[in-house]
């Protein structure tokens, strides 16, 4: 029988599920201890130990993950079991707090803690990277690359002879503010937490990280690039994107401004510090790889809802442009290279199992197991 199945909620139960959880899980922490060790291994190489990032994140991290993302899953299920049950509530709630559910979550609370360490290695090594580059040194190449394949036309200029107003700007920038982080980090939050989607938690979870090592790190520091927004204070060309920067900046002040969040990080960049999400390189984009990353596994649920996701996934790749953030090609080459980490995974790794339940709790019957689970 599944774990998950058994009704009665028992401390030393769910304990020992989520341990058992845990150390299937540890092929994961290792990931997570060898990112974090060749991290600091590489700020100390090029002499900026000071810019780790670790204690950034431990604050929010903890508040989103062991606190607001747990109560909205509580009020979700509170809402369902209230409009989709009648006489079968009770059962619904044995259901929903059982053994197994909690157990998931317990573990699922373990990892999303030791990736607040792994986010704080992403953002370290990000920081660091000019350091190690002496500069952003491909922002030219890629800017003309990007200017080839749209038929000798920067990008960002098509995007504005249709979508140059300002309401336009707000959606995108709220969207690639705000949104993009919930869809993004809840789906990661859900993953790891919950037994629904216990077959692909292994799979998942490694690509995840893989996109943030690989798009966001790897290949970013080989290529390292400032991206639009700091074209011309990397290279001295401050006409190139001049018009589009200037349209930018209207939103200076507002909330979840581009201009101002761009203005945040290089005045961090140029002192030498690190603070929050800190750290600048365009190629490839993180943003897009992450939405295409879960856009390809929610296509593996429902074909329907995978296109819904690619056309947002789209929207994102335009917004990055829209935004100054990208050059078109971070996108196109951050979704191709997250297409082939999923591909490689899918071969590589198998689906989960659930752990069976304990032999010592009572099981629900057949007829009466809910998928809530």
């Amino acid at each position: 029988m599944a774990i998950g199945r058994s009704f009665s909620i028992g401390p030393g139960a769910i304990i020992a599920a989520a341990a058992r959880l845990v150390r299937r899980d540890s092929g994961l922490y290792l990931i997570i201890a060898a990112y974090t060790l060749a991290g600091l291994g590489f700020l100390h190489a090029v002499g900026a130990d000071d810019r780790s990032a670790y204690s950034i994140y431990f604050e929010d991290w903890i508040k989103l993950n062991c606190l607001i993302f747990p109560i909205f899953v509580v009020i979700f299920d509170a809402i369902l079991i209230l409009h989709r049950f009648n006489s079968r509530r009770l059962l619904v709630v044995k259901t929903t707090f059982s053994n197994g559910r909690l157990a998931y979550f317990l573990s699922g609370l373990c990892l999303l803690v030791a990736l607040m360490i792994f986010q704080g290695t992403f953002t370290s090594v990000k920081n660091v990277m000019p350091v190690w580059q002496g500069g952003f040194r491909f922002d030219v190449v890629q800017a003309n690359i990007d200017s080839v394949l749209h038929f000798g036309v920067d990008p960002w200029r098509w995007l504005y002879a249709v979508a140059k107003v300002d309401w336009v700007r707000v959606a995108a920038e709220w969207n690639y503010n705000v949104l993009w982080f919930l869809l993004n980090f809840s789906a990661l939050f859900f993953v790891a937490t919950s037994p629904k989607v216990a077959s692909i938690r292994t799979r998942y979870l490694v690509c995840f990280m893989a996109v943030w090592i690989i798009v966001g790190n790897v290949l970013a520091a080989l290529f390292l690039s400032a991206g639009p927004a700091f074209y011309g204070l990397v290279t001295g060309d401050t006409a190139r994107f001049g018009q589009q920067l200037a349209f930018l900046a209207k939103g200076l002040g507002a909330p979840n401004s581009a201009a101002s969040y761009q203005n945040y990080l290089w005045s961090l960049n140029e002192a030498g510090r690190t603070g929050f999400a800190t750290g600048i390189s365009a190629f490839p984009s993180v943003h897009v790889g992450l939405v295409t990353l879960n856009a390809l596994f929610l296509r593996e649920y429902n074909r329907y809802l995978g296109a819904l996701a690619f056309l947002y996934a789209a929207f994102v790749a335009a917004s990055s442009v829209y935004l100054a953030w990208h050059y078109a090609i971070d996108g196109y080459v951050a979704a191709l290279v997250t297409l082939l980490i999923y591909v490689a995974a899918r071969k590589l790794i198998p689906a989960d199992r659930r752990l069976p339940a304990p032999r010592t709790q009572p099981a629900a019957r057949p007829e009466t197991a809910l998928a809530t689970s």
